[in-house]
């Protein structure tokens, strides 16, 4: 029996790990889903604008950006644990700060806190990584998609606890659309504990250690190649912007669709109820299909499923530019559509970047990114509002997944250049 964690094999090493993830990201998942479900309605209802609705998400996501460099170069100097944990209290104060908005009915804190909460929605995405470090190549992609799906459980429960914590948040005094974010407070604050105390070993750092040790010894293994004799610097450069561009756009569609989903049905009389089932598929959608997303990709190849993640989001948002604004039915069926082609996207988009990113330098590109990722978001959050406002649902769906397409046209670039 090893005397440390540290000198755990690799294979024990990486369970560990991923059991720990795996918590941790069952909770995130839970506060993630507030600002998802009701932030735009919160928005809208403190507003009193459909237009300016978008902009809370954008907000948001503007948030995740900087929290993306910020965790990003925190993991690359010290490690994942202490970056991903000042992530999470990051994302639990601000849910804590958008219900003292609520309650004293200041959109400018409103905004102000939408912009630290979104430190959770980053360090969410960027805990995948975590997951990959330890992992052999052949099985980095299942890895990220172990990551994943753990948000599973706490993305699915959120938004149907909606109408339960409004109702529980009117009972102390807190306006009823808040409610969900006293519970995405609880559940941010809870991951970061996990992670500080028993994210151990620190999946980086013992990887990094790893490697100098094949360095010292001149015994090479798998993430040699992939650090050391992978690709020259013309075809890293162009992996990463590839991988970086297919999570560019996956994200900026997924977030213009589904930040005004719930707006489009309030506006045809549908309740929290509804919208809370129907982002809760969504978020279900996003997440559930990791494992299938993992084997795909370590199976068939990272350009065909980032290809595949293309035509689902087209479909999705085809199917929901058809449907009526008071189908709930047709609507998940998008905004499920829309989740599959997000994770198709991302996991194939991750996998391209850790093989392409060598350790020394992997959390800092990593969260880069990321960084641009959360921008991408951004601007899909503010045009999805304007949007609808000028031109209605429909064409925003529709528009979006065509745009998606030119994940298509990058990966054939990208195989022609090789």
């Amino acid at each position: 029996m090893p005397h440390r964690i540290e000198d755990l094999p690799r294979p024990r090493a990486q369970r560990r790990v991923l059991v720990v993830l795996t918590a941790a990201q069952v909770l995130s998942g839970a506060g993630l889903a507030a600002g998802v479900t009701v932030g735009a309605l919160l928005a809208q209802d403190m507003l009193g604008s459909t237009g300016l609705a978008g902009l809370l998400s954008a907000v948001s996501i503007a948030g995740s950006a900087l929290a993306a460099l910020v965790v990003g170069r925190l993991s690359q100097a010290r490690g994942r644990r202490p970056g991903l944990a000042a992530g999470y209290l990051a994302g639990a104060l601000g849910s804590a700060g958008v219900v003292v908005a609520a309650l004293a009915g200041s959109s400018v804190l409103l905004f102000v806190m939408m912009f630290v909460y979104g430190a959770g929605a980053a360090t969410n995405l960027l805990a995948r990584y975590a997951g990959a470090d330890l992992a052999a190549p052949e099985h980095r992609a299942r890895a990220v998609s172990t990551v994943l799906v753990a948000t599973t459980l706490g993305g699915v429960v959120g938004p149907v606890l909606a109408a339960p914590t409004g109702d529980l948040a009117q009972a102390v005094g807190v306006p009823r659309l808040a409610g969900l974010f006293l519970l995405s407070g609880a559940a941010y604050a809870t991951a970061a504990l996990v992670l500080i105390v028993w994210l151990r070993p620190d999946p980086l750092l013992l990887a990094r250690t790893w490697e100098a040790e094949r360095a010292t010894t001149a015994v090479a293994g798998p993430d040699d190649a992939a650090g050391h004799a992978g690709p020259a610097g013309g075809r890293r450069r162009a992996g990463i912007l590839l991988g970086a561009l297919v999570m560019v756009l996956t994200q900026l569609v997924m977030v213009a669709i589904m930040t005004m989903t719930p707006v489009h049905m309030h506006d045809h009389g549908q309740g929290t109820a509804a919208t809370g089932l129907v982002i809760a598929v969504h978020i279900g959608a996003m997440y559930l299909p990791a494992p299938l997303s993992g084997w795909l990709v370590d199976r068939y190849g990272r350009s065909t499923v980032a290809s595949a993640s293309a035509v689902v989001l087209l479909a999705a948002g085809i199917i929901a530019a058809e449907t009526p604004g008071g189908s709930t039915a047709g609507l998940a069926v998008a905004l499920g559509l829309l989740g599959m082609g997000w994770n198709l996207g991302l996991v194939s988009g991750t996998a391209i970047i850790t093989d392409t990113v060598p350790l020394a330098t992997r959390a800092r590109t990593q969260g880069l990114v990321d960084l641009s990722i959360a921008l991408a978001g951004a601007v899909g959050g503010t045009a999805s509002g304007l949007v609808v406002a000028a031109a209605g649902y429909p064409l925003l769906a529709g528009g979006c997944g065509i745009l998606s397409l030119a994940s298509v046209l990058a990966v054939a670039v990208s195989a022609r250049d090789r």
